[in-house]
């Protein structure tokens, strides 16, 4: 077995002075109640929803639209 090697992290490029925004680790909250972090602009941040609760990664998606989508605009503007 070859020894695996620890990655080290890469030093921090040389920008120009005055042009790019500074990161720090920002608290993301979603309306579930779920927290998490990542790097950001501001230090903290809101969702409305994340992987945690949204149906396509829950497993449970259903189909809300049951009728056409221009049976209802025909429907809302009919005179």
């Amino acid at each position: 077995m070859a020894k695996e090697k620890k990655a080290e992290a890469a030093p921090e490029p040389k920008k120009a002075a005055g042009k790019h925004p500074n990161y720090v680790k920002c608290t993301v909250s979603c309306a579930c109640g779920n927290t998490f972090e990542v790097y950001s602009t501001v230090p903290k941040a809101s969702v409305g929803i994340c992987s945690k609760c949204h149906p396509f990664f829950t497993g449970k998606q259903k189909l809300v639209d049951t009728e056409g989508r221009v049976d209802a605009f025909r429907r809302k503007y009919a005179k």
